[in-house]
């Protein structure tokens, strides 16, 4: 099961919700995945699909028992192995269509009785936290995903208006998130890329064990991001070191071979003999050997100087 599909059944198991959030999911859902269609005979009809057998099985609940309403489960197959089966709630108008449509604000009155399709997202569905928070819950499960965080942090809510894209995305956003709209072929996605607010974006939904799941995964991935940062940082440092003391041990030949160390300062002689000993001590370890003792930027000098004068000597020799 994906991450996306174990989100989604953990909010279908909440079943403790009063009617306005009830109301509120629905209008989420249908807004998102809805159709609306007219029979031959100019009859009214609506229909939610989706893939998930789940998500269809909880919105027949929520019909029957917050409105009462006996709906039609429709499950289309598909020819193709790889596409899951169609899952359809169907309302016809003589079930109730038009009065539910216009209650989740689908449908909207003017002050001459005129109807008409909405396709932002009404105040009145989202009057309270506890129904804004329902609504995004319907949207999530009607068009919603989110990847595998092991992989990557992306959740996503596909629609197909930009009004209703723009108006999920305020209404997000009014938790301290910054979900943002792109157009993808026809449709138009409200999406988050950060790990940090897509578990927020949990967390409003009511999704808490997946919540929990998320935040471990991301826990362990930033501890290896860590880890690996470190080693990588330590190589490098290695690496640096390793090399230095090979440029410093082929300088300090180089001067032995064309003048001797006789014509070195004392301080000179000593490290390059030193170095010579031990290529492969660090730069504080060369420096404790030395009667007294000299620290790290004190060696770091003094062969600094031997690599300059072992530069000056190459120069004069070409």
């Amino acid at each position: 099961m994906s991450f996306s599909a174990k989100v989604k059944e953990e909010i279908c198991r909440e079943t403790d919700f009063s009617k306005e959030e009830a109301r509120a999911i629905l209008s989420g859902v249908m807004k998102v995945s809805g159709t609306l269609a007219f029979t031959s005979h100019k009859q009214l009809n609506f229909r939610i699909t989706t893939e998930n057998a789940g998500i269809a099985r909880f919105i027949f609940k929520i019909l029957k028992e917050y409105f009462n309403m006996r709906t039609q489960l429709m499950v289309k197959k598909n020819n193709s192995l790889k596409k899951s089966n169609m899952y359809m709630v169907v309302i016809s108008e003589e079930m109730g269509a038009r009065e539910l449509l216009e209650q989740v604000g689908i449908f909207k009155v003017d002050d001459n009785g005129t109807m008409s399709i909405s396709y932002g997202i009404e105040e009145n569905i989202i009057n309270t936290d506890k129904n804004k928070k329902a609504y995004i819950k319907g949207a999530f499960l009607g068009g919603g995903s989110v990847s595998n965080p092991e992989k990557a942090y992306h959740m996503e809510f596909v629609t197909h208006d930009l009004e209703y894209a723009n108006s999920l995305s305020k209404i997000i956003n009014d938790y301290n998130l910054a979900s943002k709209v792109i157009q993808r072929k026809n449709s138009y996605i409200v999406y988050l890329k950060e790990g940090e607010q897509i578990s927020d974006v949990l967390s409003v939904v009511g999704a808490y064990n997946s919540l929990l799941e998320f935040e471990n995964i991301r826990i362990m991935k930033e501890m290896r991001n860590n880890v690996n940062r470190l080693v990588n940082c330590e190589t490098a440092n290695l690496s640096k070191t390793v090399n230095a003391a090979v440029r410093q041990v082929e300088s300090i030949k180089f001067i032995e071979k064309e003048i001797g160390f006789g014509r070195l300062p004392r301080n000179l002689q000593e490290i390059a003999e030193l170095r010579l000993k031990h290529p492969d001590e660090s730069l504080k370890e060369l420096g404790a050997m030395l009667n007294p003792p000299v620290g790290k930027s004190g060696i770091n000098h003094r062969l600094r100087r031997i690599e300059k004068i072992a530069d000056e000597l190459r120069k004069e020799g070409r």
